[in-house]
């Protein structure tokens, strides 16, 4: 069988979802290839012409000074050197700035129209340029366009009693508008580049992806899929190791659990039907002990003595008697079984139970002739149980010894304290059980002979186990056949330091 795929709907959203991440990852890749290929060239071009200005200053100042005598600019002197700069680089711009850098002239710039307003430079840029000798990237202002920052070569100069700056625009407005033209191809050209080889890898790479990433939840719904054709033994493999471990354990758990509670419900089903067999087998034995007498005492009542008619009136009685003990015995271990019941636990004093339980059944003991003894100090300490469910318990383990241990038999009821537990033990001296058979007398309906009686444990300790399972707790029986029995079980001790 091979392993189902997942839904189309959750492939497609999982290769949009790659395909999304790859496009806008391979844009981003492309903008900021253009953002640092343009940081690049721009810190590049400044680095080369970084001496541009002072080279400027050194050639053309050396018999000439920009501002004459009277302050003004020496504009021949600035279209001489416009025109030597345009012949080598139409990107440069040059600026002739004061000591507050103010801009006294430039041959790009219209100095004749009144409306122009001076043009003012920041100087912390330029200073910071010529401290350094052009080896860091600095932005200065741009006279042309305020507010904008360009690349820029700058030196001091000293002329005739006149100082300055000669301030280089290195990427002029010609210069940038062809860029920006240039850029946009690049960048249509490297962003559609990109775009389709991101879109080719993707299809690999996304399938790829989708494939190893989804690995453990396709095998997760592979067995989910087997589970549901039937396969309930079906688990994930080492699913501590697979990606989503955590998803892989719970399902495997939740097998488990449902697999468990699909043979609770078929135990419970052949419980059921065993149930209805074995009331219907135990009920029908003193209903037609009762229903025989009844009709005897019908069709002869009138020829019966009165003591044949009170025999006749007492084994119906007796009859009627252990039917209703039957019946009440199999609504006891039916809740039990069915884990209806929760043990209401509480401190109690184990001691007055026990002489409870002694003087109630002296009396019954006597009338058959055996002895009943109680063993226990003077003290015993408190346990945390459910006092009815282990009184009941006693109980059925009581009758249960009377019912075997014959005429001047002993029982014996005996209480064992310690620091953490009470042992309660019920010993008899009957016929015992054979080893083989030690093992089956807790389960329900299980019928044994001991000695000459027919008649075995019944419901009676399927009902004492039960009780005891309940208290987290185990039974024990300790026999050897005409040597007696002893039943015995353990209850936690209440801490004293917990009463209030």
């Amino acid at each position: 069988m091979k392993a189902p795929l997942l839904s189309n709907r959750l492939i497609k959203k999982l290769v949009l979802a790659f395909l999304g991440i790859l496009v806008l990852a391979s844009l981003g890749y492309a903008l900021a290839t253009i953002y640092f290929t343009n940081q690049h060239y721009n810190e590049t071009t400044q680095r080369v012409h970084a001496s541009l200005a002072q080279d400027l200053i050194d050639e053309k100042f050396l018999n000439e000074s920009p501002i004459d005598s009277l302050g003004n600019v020496n504009q021949a002197l600035f279209g001489d050197i416009m025109h030597d700069m345009m012949a080598v680089n139409k990107a440069i711009e040059v600026y002739l700035l004061d000591m507050e850098g103010q801009v006294q002239y430039s041959v790009v710039l219209d100095h004749d129209s009144s409306d122009t307003p001076p043009q003012q430079v920041s100087l912390s840029p330029i200073k910071e340029f010529i401290k350094t000798g052009g080896e860091r990237y600095v932005l200065g202002d741009d006279p042309r366009n305020p507010g904008a920052q360009k690349i820029f070569s700058a030196a001091r100069f000293n002329r005739g009693g006149k100082e300055g700056y000669i301030y280089i625009i290195l990427a002029g407005e010609d210069y940038l508008a062809t860029k920006n033209m240039l850029l946009k191809g690049y960048g249509m050209k490297l962003g559609l580049g990109i775009s389709l080889l991101t879109l080719l890898f993707a299809a690999v790479l996304t399938i790829g992806a989708v494939m190893y990433l989804t690995q453990s939840l396709r095998k997760i719904t592979y067995a989910s899929r087997r589970f549901q054709e039937g396969d309930l033994h079906y688990r994930i493999e080492n699913a501590e190791r697979t990606d989503l471990a955590g998803v892989a354990c719970t399902y495997n758990e939740m097998a488990e659990t449902i697999l468990k509670d699909i043979e609770q419900i078929k135990s419970l089903e052949g419980l059921r039907r065993e149930l209805i067999a074995n009331i219907s087998h135990d009920l029908r034995t003193p209903l037609a002990v009762i229903q025989g007498y009844i009709e005897t005492l019908q069709m002869k009542y009138d020829t019966l003595s009165p003591k044949e008619r009170e025999h006749y009136l007492n084994t119906i009685n007796q009859g009627c008697a252990r039917l209703s003990k039957l019946i009440a015995q199999l609504f006891e271990y039916s809740k039990l079984e069915a884990n209806q019941v929760v043990p209401q636990k509480e401190p109690f004093l184990i001691g007055d139970l026990a002489n409870d339980l002694y003087l109630n059944y002296k009396l019954l003991a006597e009338k058959k002739g055996i002895r009943l003894h109680l063993e226990m100090d003077d003290a015993p300490p408190l346990v945390f149980a459910d006092i009815s469910m282990v009184e009941r318990a006693i109980q059925n383990l009581m009758d249960n010894a009377l019912k075997f241990t014959p005429a001047g038999g002993v029982v014996t009821l005996k209480i064992l304290g310690s620091e953490q537990t009470v042992e309660i033990s019920i010993r008899d001296t009957g016929p015992g059980i054979r080893k083989e058979e030690q093992a089956l007398i807790f389960e329900r309906y299980r019928q044994i002979k001991s000695g000459s009686s027919k008649e075995g444990a019944g419901l009676g300790l399927a009902i004492v186990r039960k009780i005891i399972e309940l208290h987290n707790a185990s039974i024990r029986v300790l026999s050897q056949p005409n040597e007696g029995t002893v039943f015995s079980f353990e209850l936690p001790v209440y801490p004293v330091s917990q009463l209030s």
